[in-house]
Order: C-alpha cells, then sequence, then structure tokens
C-alpha cells in the first residue's frame, strides 16, 4: 500500500499524546473520587461498570480517529481490474481503384465513414493509429486516444497508387514500436524517408535467434482495410508470418468482388479483383478474422464486430473512501456504546 498524501501520516502521532492526555485525565478523576467519596461518587462509579468497560468507548473511538487520519493520507494500492485496453491500427489501402464509386460516395469515402464511427466508440484506455499504403506503406498518425486528431488524420485520406499488402503489414507493425530492424530497403530503394514511407521494395531479414526478444503484441490489431489483390513487393504472407510471432492479430475486411470488375476511376477504366484467399490466409496466420464488405452498412456492422481485448490489469486504486467510511463507523460504534452506557459521548 502506498500514499498520495503521505505527509499526512505525521499527525498520527498526535495518538500518544491523545492517549497520554486521557490517562491523565483518568488520573485526575481518580483523585477528584477520593476526595469526594463521601458524597457517593465513588458507589456512583461502582454502579457504572467495572474499568475496561469504562475505557472501551474512548479506545474504539480514538481507533476510528486513527483509521481517519490513514484515510486522509488517500491511501492506494494494487489490484487486479478488468479493463479494455489495446492498440488498433487502421491501415487504409489508398490505391487508385479506391476511388471507384460503386460504394458511395466512394470506396475511401465509406471506408473513411465507417472508420469514424469506429474511433468514435473506443474508451480513452484504446489507442487508435492510421497507416495508410499503396505501393509504399507509412504511418500517418501513431497510436494516441485523441480522438479529434485521429479522425481529422483519417479525413485526409486520399487515393494514390498499386497496392502492397505487405507494406502496410509492416508499416503497421513499425506504427505499433515492433521491430523496425526488421525492414530493409532493396538494393534500388532508398530506405525509410522523413515522412515514414518504408520505400518501394522492403524485405523481412529475420534476426538472429538470441535477438528475438520481441515486447507482447497481444492486445494489438491490425485492420487491414483493402479493395484489391497485391501488386507490390514484399511478400505480404512473410509480412503476417512476423505480425503471427509477435502477437499482432490481422482483420482483413475485402471492399469489391473476387470476381473482378471494371470500375470508373476519374474518367479511366479501372479492373480491379479483389484476392480473397489472400485475405483469409493473412487473417488465419495472425487469429484474425477476414471480411467482406459489399456496401457501407457491412462496413459498420464489421467495425461493430472489433472489440479490443478485455484484460486483467494490476492498476493502483484509492481506496480513501473505504478507510474514511470505517472509520466512520467506528466512531459511531463508539459513541454508541458511549452514550448506551454512560448517557455521554466519549
Amino acid at each position: 500500500m502506498s500514499f498520495i498524501w503521505p505527509a499526512m501520516l505525521i499527525v498520527l502521532l498526535m495518538i500518544p499524546l491523545l492517549v497520554f492526555a486521557y490517562l491523565l485525565l483518568q488520573q485526575r478523576r481518580r483523585r477528584i473520587l477520593e476526595r469526594y467519596g463521601g458524597f457517593g461518587a465513588i458507589q456512583d462509579a461502582q454502579r457504572r461498570g467495572p474499568g475496561i468497560q469504562r475505557h472501551l468507548p474512548p479506545a474504539i473511538f480514538l481507533a476510528g480517529f486513527s483509521i481517519l487520519i490513514v484515510a486522509l493520507a488517500r491511501p492506494q494500492t494494487d489490484m487486479l481490474l478488468p479493463t479494455i485496453e489495446g492498440t488498433v491500427i487502421l491501415a487504409f489501402d489508398v490505391s487508385g481503384s479506391m476511388a471507384a464509386n460503386d460504394l458511395l460516395p466512394s470506396r475511401m469515402e465509406a471506408a473513411k465513414a465507417a472508420a469514424r464511427d469506429f474511433v468514435l466508440k473506443q474508451p480513452s484506455t484504446v489507442q487508435v493509429g492510421v497507416v495508410a499504403f499503396s505501393d509504399g506503406g507509412f504511418a500517418v498518425h501513431a497510436p494516441s486516444n485523441d480522438q479529434e486528431a485521429i479522425l481529422a488524420t483519417i479525413d485526409r485520406l486520399s487515393p494514390q497508387r498499386a497496392t502492397s499488402l505487405g507494406n502496410g503489414i509492416i508499416a503497421s507493425l513499425n506504427t505499433i514500436g515492433f521491430a523496425p530492424e526488421m525492414v530493409l530497403p532493396d538494393p534500388a530503394g532508398s530506405g525509410p524517408d522523413a515522412s515514414g514511407n518504408l520505400g518501394p521494395a522492403p524485405t523481412l531479414v529475420p534476426l538472429p535467434s538470441s535477438e528475438q526478444n520481441p515486447p507482447s503484441g497481444e492486445s494489438s490489431v491490425i485492420v487491414l482495410i483493402t479493395d484489391g489483390e497485391n501488386t507490390a513487393p514484399p511478400d505480404p504472407l512473410a509480412a503476417a508470418q512476423e505480425a503471427a510471432r509477435l502477437g499482432v492479430r490481422i482483420y482483413a475486411i475485402g471492399i469489391g468482388s473476387p470476381a473482378g470488375a471494371a470500375l470508373t476511376v476519374e474518367g479511366f477504366n479501372v479492373f480491379t479483383q479483389l484476392d480473397e484467399p489472400m485475405l483469409q490466409e493473412i487473417s488465419q496466420l495472425t487469429g484474425g478474422e477476414y471480411y467482406n464488405a459489399q456496401n457501407e452498412q457491412d462496413l459498420r456492422a464489421i467495425y461493430s464486430d472489433l472489440t479490443p481485448q478485455l484484460v486483467i490489469k494490476q492498476q493502483k486504486m484509492e481506496v480513501t473512501s473505504l478507510f474514511a467510511g470505517a472509520s466512520l463507523l467506528v466512531m459511531l460504534i463508539g459513541g454508541f456504546l458511549s452514550f448506551r452506557w454512560f448517557n455521554r459521548l466519549p
């Protein structure tokens, strides 16, 4: 047990002084009884009962006062409490096909609208980050519980180029804080830039066994939102295996049709095809799930299923109210006994 205001415990030094003062009063009382015993005071004291009964209410009242002083120091203790917490990375595919309008007003806007609803429903103990990926992957908002900033980041997303699922997964792992040294650019690449872009073709490189001591990712989740098939390196299954090793679950949300469709994007005809087997395998490898969203209502329903993990966590909890209640109860007991036995308070 610890105290928020430990200086208040100094007041406990008053307790011995109060006990000493009480003993002095008892001595003075005995001298008065001896002096005026002829007037029947001794007989009256004997009728009140034995001496220990006379001292019990003050002792109880003093104990209650001591507990009250401890309460004023604001005690806190470690307790195992259930809490909803975790890190959720919303990884958005921002390839050009996300501008298609088969989901109104567009695939991108429908995905952003559903994501906004999801963010607003999260408790403050859940941190949400945003990653955007096309042929590269970069974090656009580090995990936080600042919902206003997260929503502003989601609003700024816009369609860009090709699709690299592996880049999206790697950027998400880096955003959570896992093993950035596992991601190396290809020989032709230039490595991460100032904005966090991982480059056109990063490769997963396993660390030696002596260095493989990553933090736990059991409360971390990646929500991978995409509408197409993988068209750029690295291998998304290798990235998914790395996520699985770190304990990070991936929930893949596929937007569109597995059969493929010709869509009009900014005046150009684009053929896009959803690679469901790939997304299903990514989710299965990491212990997550795959969802297919055909419209905005499906997207909102999917997000409602993505509940963060309920964990039992040791936390410091202030127990001032318990001590204050106990002190009040003890002093009431002392006062009741004194009033019942002697018709007065201690």
